[in-house]
């Protein structure tokens, strides 16, 4: 007659169990393909799998200029036409003028061989352009050096004297690999770098473009500007009038991604185009829609932002690839 209590006992352990099981939430099953497991010793450690949540949200950052290349800031939204794989957004969630909206920059200096005789002047520019343009507050920026391979002489930061030190650290060395370091800056930092708030992600390129060391092919690294929703500005180095292979590698980054590409031709020009670039990026606006007949396929969708009115034109990004669900 003693296993009576026993089971008693027992009995609502288990039925106090049960309830406490129904209160939490339960951890999802982990898919054969989601799970990782390494084997060290006699210890099998599981990684945490990876949650991708699908978003239909296209956001776009534009500029637009009058003919005479004048910023305008001040249209209305009724003032644009968007297509989205063309057709027009099933819905507009948003559209202003993010003249304050926060930056993240990456400063990447060519410092291969091929600009070794302007290599201290444009170490200068950059430096005074990142003076002006971080506001230490809200912005933040990282440099990175390559030839050959890349070198992040300066991690994000807001600290303008810590920026400067990275300009100032960076040696010229060998050959170029231009593609590599596109594709490590968008993908390893803008990509990767925390924000609490909707932030501006843009790449300042100087280079005379050329490239003969990367690993990666340009369509690559194009592909991963526009993932990461990058916005490159090129200044190109050559410092000379006539065309090149290079010019073309500039032109192609900048208007894949809604950016743009200045040829000075005097060393004067380079500050110049630094100027351009600080106004521009206080001077975009921002929509966000949702597209129609949209489709999670990770396919690339081509935008279009076309103003009304003929006098001015619009600089956006070529388009954008969708999520993978």
């Amino acid at each position: 007659m003693i296993l009576k209590p026993y089971l008693a006992f027992c009995f609502a352990l288990a039925i106090a169990g049960n309830a406490v099981a129904q209160q939490a939430t339960p951890l999802p099953t982990p898919t054969p393909a989601a799970t990782d497991q390494q084997q060290t010793g006699d210890v099998k450690i599981e990684k945490i799998p990876t949650v991708r949540v699908r978003t239909d949200e296209v956001n776009v950052v534009f500029t637009v200029v009058d003919k005479d290349g004048k910023f305008v800031r001040d249209l209305k939204q009724e003032q644009f036409r968007i297509v989205d794989n063309n057709r027009p957004p099933r819905q507009v969630m948003n559209f202003a003028a993010q003249t304050d909206l926060p930056l993240h920059v990456g400063l990447l200096i060519d410092a291969s061989n091929s600009i070794r005789d302007r290599f201290q002047f444009e170490k200068d520019s950059a430096s005074e352009f990142l003076y002006e343009i971080i506001r230490p507050k809200s912005d933040r920026a990282f440099v990175l050096a390559f030839d050959e391979t890349w070198d992040v002489t300066q991690d994000f930061t807001g600290d303008l004297d810590k920026l400067r030190t990275g300009i100032k650290a960076i040696k010229a060395g060998g050959g170029t690999a231009l593609w590599d370091a596109i594709y490590f800056a968008c993908r390893e930092k803008l990509l990767k770098e925390p924000a609490t708030t909707a932030v501006r992600r843009a790449i300042i390129l100087v280079s005379d473009g050329d490239d003969n060391q990367s690993r990666v092919y340009e369509k690559e690294a194009v592909d991963m500007a526009q993932r990461a929703e990058v916005i490159i500005y090129a200044i190109s180095t050559t410092l000379m009038n006539s065309h090149s292979k290079g010019d073309d590698n500039l032109k192609t980054l900048a208007e894949a991604t809604g950016g743009r590409a200045f040829f000075p031709v005097k060393l004067d020009d380079v500050v110049a185009a630094f100027t351009d670039i600080q106004e521009e990026l206080r001077s975009q606006y921002s929509v966000s829609y949702r597209p129609d007949q949209f489709v999670a396929n990770g396919q690339f969708r081509p935008i279009e932002i076309v103003a009304d009115s003929k006098k001015y034109k619009v600089r956006a990004k070529k388009g954008y690839y969708v999520p993978k669900q």
